[in-house]
C-alpha cells in the first residue's frame, strides 16, 4: 500500500471515530447525557412561542408536560423555568421538585399551592409566590427555559424555597437534565 493510500485510509478512519463519538450524545456536566429530549410540550415546540393562554396576557396557568425516557434509578424530578432576558437578571417563574419519575405528563394548570402533583413540592418565583408565574415580558421576546432534572434522591427542602436553594440541594445528585425553551413577546 502507497504512503499516499495508507495516510488516506488513516484519516478517514480518524474522521470516522470522530464523527461516530459525536452521534454518540453530547455529554453534559458529569458524564450525563444532554442529547436526549426528556421534556416536551404539547402546546409548543423548542423554540417555538408559547400560547397566551399560559402566559399573563391569557389564563397565567402552566402548560401542559410530557417527561420521556427518565433513567429508571431516579428518585425524584424537578423543573425550574426561568427567563435569562429580565432586565434585571434571571428571573425565576416556576420552582417545582419532587415530581414522581415515574410520572409521564403534567397537566396544564398545576395550582399555585405549596403541594401538588402527589408528593411534588413548589418554590417561591422571583416575585416571592408559590407556584408558576406565566411569562409577562416588559418589552421584546424573551427565552423561557424549562429545565427537567432527573434526581437520584428526593429534595428535602419546604415549600416557598428559592430556585438558588433547590440548585445547592440537588448538586451531585442530577443523574439527567433537559431543556425546552419557549418564546413569548
Amino acid at each position: 500500500m502507497s504512503k499516499i493510500r495508507r495516510r488516506f485510509v488513516l484519516g478517514f478512519l480518524i474522521l470516522f471515530l470522530f464523527i461516530s463519538l459525536s452521534i454518540g450524545g453530547i455529554k453534559g456536566e458529569g458524564g450525563k447525557d444532554m442529547s436526549e429530549k426528556l421534556i416536551l410540550s404539547s402546546v409548543f415546540g423548542d423554540g417555538k412561542k408559547i400560547p397566551a393562554r399560559y402566559t399573563c396576557d391569557g389564563l397565567n396557568i402552566s402548560p401542559p408536560l410530557r417527561i420521556e425516557g427518565v433513567d429508571p434509578k431516579a428518585k425524584g424530578m424537578a423543573i425550574v423555568m426561568d427567563d435569562p432576558d429580565a432586565p434585571m437578571g434571571v428571573f425565576d417563574h416556576w420552582v417545582i421538585w419532587n415530581i414522581d419519575p415515574k410520572m409521564s405528563k403534567i397537566e396544564e394548570g398545576v395550582p399555585n399551592e405549596e403541594d401538588v402533583l402527589g408528593n411534588a413540592v413548589q418554590g417561591a418565583n422571583t416575585a416571592g409566590m408559590i407556584g408558576y408565574m406565566g411569562p409577562c415580558p416588559p418589552s421584546g421576546t424573551h427565552t423561557y427555559r424549562f429545565k427537567l432534572y432527573a434526581l437520584d434522591a428526593t429534595i428535602d427542602l419546604k415549600s416557598g424555597s428559592t430556585k438558588k436553594m433547590l440548585e445547592k440541594a440537588m448538586e451531585g445528585h442530577i443523574i439527567q437534565e433537559a431543556l425546552l425553551r419557549g418564546l413569548y413577546r
